[in-house]
Formats: C-alpha cells, sequence, structure tokens
C-alpha cells in the first residue's frame, strides 16, 4: 500500500463533500434505503446497515439525519425502489475503471455513464472486464493528527480485531481487512474510541496505471468529474496512479 495512500484522495473527496454536502447525504440515504429494506431498520441485527452508518458518520451527516432516512425507509408505503448497477470499463490508455450506481432508472444511468466514458476517451466494456484486476477489502483510513494512541497499540488492536494489514503512510494509518472482518474491525476501533477519517467496504487495485500524456490526464479526469456529478453514481473505482 505504500506509495499510494487512499489519505490525500480521501482529503479531496472531503473537500468536495463539504460544498455539496446535500448530494452526499442524498446518496447516503438511498444506501441506507436499500440496506433496511433488505435486511430491517435495527442495526444490531443488520450489518449492511450497520457498516454504511458508520460510513455516513465518517462523511459528517448527523444522527438525527441518519434517523430520519432508516424511518423513512422502514415506514410503510410506496416509495422509490432503487437497484445496484455495476459498470465496468477503459479510460484513457487503458486505465481500468469500476462504476457502481445506485438508481431508480436503469436506462438513464446507463446512458450518463456510457457518455461520461466517451467524452472522457474510454469506453464501456462488458461486465468482468476489469473487476479481476481489483481486490474487495475493508479499508479503514486514520488521521495521524486525530489519533492520540501510540502506532504500535493501535497495529495490535487492529489485527487482533482481524485485520489483514496496518499500513504506515506520512499523514495516516490505512488499515486494511477482508469484506468479512471489516464490521468487527471498525467496531473494535469505534470501542477504543479511535476517531476514523474514513471506513467503508472499497476495491483496491492490484497494479496502478500511469498517465504519461497530457491529453490522457486532462480526459481522465473529465470522465471523472462527469461521474461523480452523476446523481446515480455511487462510487466509482479506477487504478489510476494519480
Amino acid at each position: 500500500m505504500s506509495g499510494h495512500s487512499k489519505f490525500a484522495n480521501i482529503k479531496h473527496k472531503k473537500e468536495k463533500n463539504d460544498a455539496a454536502k446535500g448530494k452526499v447525504f442524498t446518496m447516503l440515504g438511498r444506501e441506507i434505503a436499500v440496506a433496511v429494506k433488505a435486511g430491517g431498520p435495527d442495526p444490531a441485527n443488520n450489518g449492511k446497515l450497520r457498516d454504511i452508518i458508520a460510513k455516513a458518520k465518517s462523511n459528517n451527516m448527523p444522527n438525527d439525519t441518519i434517523d430520519r432516512s432508516i424511518k423513512k425507509a422502514s415506514s410503510a408505503g410506496e416509495g422509490v425502489e432503487y437497484e445496484n448497477v455495476i459498470y465496468e470499463g477503459y479510460g484513457p490508455s487503458g486505465v481500468a475503471i469500476i462504476v457502481e450506481a445506485l438508481t431508480d432508472n436503469r436506462n438513464r444511468a446507463a446512458a450518463n455513464v456510457r457518455n461520461a466514458f466517451t467524452k472522457g476517451g474510454g469506453n464501456l466494456g462488458t461486465s468482468g472486464c476489469v473487476s479481476f484486476m481489483f481486490d474487495d477489502k475493508g479499508l479503514i483510513v486514520i488521521d495521524k493528527e486525530e489519533c492520540e494512541i501510540d502506532e504500535d497499540e493501535l497495529m495490535m488492536l487492529a489485527i487482533d480485531a482481524g485485520a489483514e494489514d496496518f499500513g504506515i503512510e506520512e499523514d495516516s494509518y490505512e488499515i486494511t481487512t477482508a469484506p468479512d472482518d471489516f464490521s468487527a474491525v471498525r467496531d473494535a476501533l469505534e470501542k477504543a474510541g479511535i476517531p476514523m477519517a474514513s471506513a467503508e467496504l472499497t476495491k483496491i487495485p492490484q497494479t496502478y496505471t500511469e498517465l504519461t500524456k497530457e491529453e490522457d490526464v486532462k480526459k481522465m479526469n473529465r470522465l471523472l468529474e462527469m461521474l461523480e456529478d452523476d446523481d446515480d453514481v455511487q462510487n466509482v473505482y479506477h487504478n489510476w496512479d494519480e
């Protein structure tokens, strides 16, 4: 993990999120709604909901907003039905990209994602064309400035809870877990009072691709910006070595 710290990207995303919290909270609200409908409104009995609540808190979503989203999703009524859709493709110079969407209109989502790839100098591929290049992991990022306990103590706490790896970057600690162990490790850190800059299930590239041409960098940035601005898009993963 060294040399590919996720913290800089997370800080960048948080800065953007602070300027558009309404959009971020709407996206999180969708995830909460899907989790509640699938497993019920009680986080103690719904691990997926528990993970999303932790993600919402790391994005500074107020507790009362989280509670309202859970109550709204669990109340009787028709509501909006969302479905998860995953798109895979390539950006400039073969950068691998995975897009996770949560949408109430599959046709709209597909058209918008395809348009982003086209205008960003890439192209959509078939299902599975790049997913094998990523590993599903739990990733917990801790800002060194916010963490008061000793580095070795934090590492032992994470490993004892089931973490796979403990990475030390310039400004952060990065704890990697298997997806099934993510909740247990996050819960252990939470109980120990460790503040987390980010805690979520993610996809980590096995290898990275460099873009050496300025035009490719511009196209890649445009592709990512278009995806980030799309209300249906929840997560974007890529192996561009920024």
